[in-house]
């Protein structure tokens, strides 16, 4: 999936954090959602703009921010 079809950054929302397109919801809210064992079908019913499309892009745009991090140990 190219994440790029779904995911915006806009200075004007959420201070330019990713979000899905047309909306206020931020790639870090669906992922943190995700981490507190959120299920994909408890975050569509939460955020109803929210499709399975949308939580997979955020998925992909997360992997590819990570895989372009530099990562430093301590």
């Amino acid at each position: 999936m190219d994440f790029r079809e779904r995911i915006e950054c806009r200075p004007d929302v959420l201070l330019g954090k990713p979000i899905i397109k047309g909306t206020r919801i931020s790639v870090e809210l669906i992922l943190e959602k995700l981490s507190q064992e959120a299920s994909i079908p408890d975050l569509i019913e939460a955020y109803p703009h929210l499709t399975q499309q949308d939580v997979f892009a955020a998925l992909s745009y997360a992997s590819a921010a990570l895989s372009k991090e530099e990562l430093l140990v301590v």
